[in-house]
């Protein structure tokens, strides 16, 4: 497995109060507009909404790949997450994320192992770490091209 792998997604203003966000990784594009308490519409994943997905994604695959590799069996898992925002003075900010998982296990003796490894996922969780990390911002801002004006000079000879 290499040492680096690079994710790569685009997002761009659809039409009115939508957008669309596309992965390289995946086909289909999904479509997202602001939550309805700031102005979006109902019904469309929001960029909050997509966060915590990628909490709860993140958290339920790294579980998986941490018990197929200790050989631990479950019978199923959910992963409720929830993020409150709050109003700040520097404009709206997430305050808090809470992870709920719930895992179900058949022998009530692996218990303490489920409880072990729920803590170690919650530790090696990429998505959760990388909200901690500093963001790097390159802004880009495109105009219109302007043309060249050419003029002619004639010369009669």
């Amino acid at each position: 497995m290499e040492n680096e792998h690079t994710y790569r997604v685009v997002a761009w203003w659809n039409a009115g109060k939508t957008g669309l966000t596309k992965s390289d990784a995946a086909p289909f594009a999904i479509h997202f507009a602001a939550p309805p308490q700031f102005g979006g519409l109902e019904g469309r994943w929001s960029p909050e909404d997509l966060l915590l997905s990628s909490v709860a994604g993140c958290f339920t695959t790294t579980f998986r790949a941490l018990a197929d590799y200790s050989g631990f069996q479950f019978t199923d898992l959910e992963v409720e997450v929830e993020g409150t925002v709050r109003k700040a003075e520097s404009g709206y900010e997430f305050s808090g994320i809470l992870v709920r998982p719930a895992v179900t296990i058949s022998n009530p003796e692996e218990r303490p192992r489920a409880e072990r490894l729920l803590e170690k996922t919650k530790r090696l969780c990429l998505v959760s770490r990388a909200l901690a990390i500093p963001q790097v911002f390159q802004p880009r801002i495109y105009t219109p091209a302007k043309e060249e004006l050419v003029q002619k000079v004639s010369t009669d000879d």
